[in-house]
């Protein structure tokens, strides 16, 4: 049973969680911005992504406050001067990002409040953050308000003139991400780690037509042992395998062939897990 959640007929606050809790994790956007007197500006925004990169740009956005419908310093300054610079945030700066969040007075820069490094920009006017491995400057091409009560969103759209990456992230012309180590958000007060075991690898062609979950065996697609995991595992094979294929299989596994079909599907279920997909796809197929 799955509960249904209309906006409206839940409180904007509980919507609000139930949203940033189920699109997750997010990248977060460290912006920094430079107001009228030459305040520095840094805040975290989580509403963030590229989406084209032909012209490579990004988008955030600010949301107007729930509790007194206020914007932010960030929406006046990029509104102001029309540019900003994006920087992503590792593990090593995750408790830093977190204190810009506080509502510091406009004429405090966050930059001394949490102890990070303004560095000077190429492009633009607004610093970039010393410490941030990747800085993206950016001008910015428009501002979409979204609505004018409490959480609404305003579509900051940024071109991103430049990019600066620390070489100590760079393997082979492409960022590590692992050596990256960045920080991703999700509801509530969690984070997390995308380094290490969080890692994971996952390799499919969508220009080579595979056999499709359609295309393999009922029993196969209906297995009560495999996960949809698994199944999508021997459904991105290119073709079934054949009648001598399976023959051959049969007799170098002549102890396999008087198993149940249930022992089978355990049996092809540790073969996917050690990559011999086409061998666990022959057996189940005995």
């Amino acid at each position: 049973m799955k509960r249904k959640i209309i906006p409206g007929e839940v409180p904007s606050r509980e919507l609000h969680q139930y949203l940033i809790s189920a699109v997750a994790p997010r990248p977060i956007a460290f912006v920094s911005s430079l107001d009228e007197n030459g305040v520095q500006n840094l805040a975290p925004y989580s509403f963030f992504n590229v989406f084209s990169s032909n012209p490579p740009i990004a988008v955030f956005s600010s949301n107007r406050k729930g509790t007194n419908n206020a914007t932010k310093d960030t929406l006046h300054n990029v509104k102001l001067q029309g540019e900003c610079v994006i920087n992503v945030v590792p593990h090593s700066m995750l408790r830093q990002m977190s204190l810009a969040s506080v509502e510091f007075p406009s004429d405090v820069s966050e930059f001394a409040k949490v102890g990070l490094t303004p560095e000077p920009s190429e492009i633009v006017q607004a610093p970039r953050v010393g410490e941030s491995p990747v800085n993206m400057e950016c001008k910015v091409l428009d501002i979409i308000t979204l609505g004018d009560k409490g959480g609404a969103g305003h579509l900051i759209i940024c071109e991103i003139l430049m990019m600066t990456i620390d070489e100590s992230v760079i393997v082979e012309n492409a960022i590590d991400q692992d050596k990256l180590d960045l920080m991703g958000r999700l509801g509530k007060n969690f984070y997390v780690r995308a380094s290490g075991n969080a890692l994971m690898e996952l390799h499919q062609s969508v220009y080579d037509i595979p056999i499709g979950f359609d295309g393999l065996p009922k029993e196969v697609r209906e297995s009560a042992i495999l996960t949809g995991n698994e199944i999508a595992i021997l459904a991105s094979l290119m073709n079934l395998p054949g009648k001598d294929t399976i023959i051959s299989f049969s007799e170098n596994n002549k102890n396999l062939i008087s198993l149940s079909d249930e022992e089978k599907h355990l049996i092809a279920k540790n073969m996917i897990s050690q990559d011999l997909a086409k061998d666990a796809l022959c057996l189940m197929m005995i």
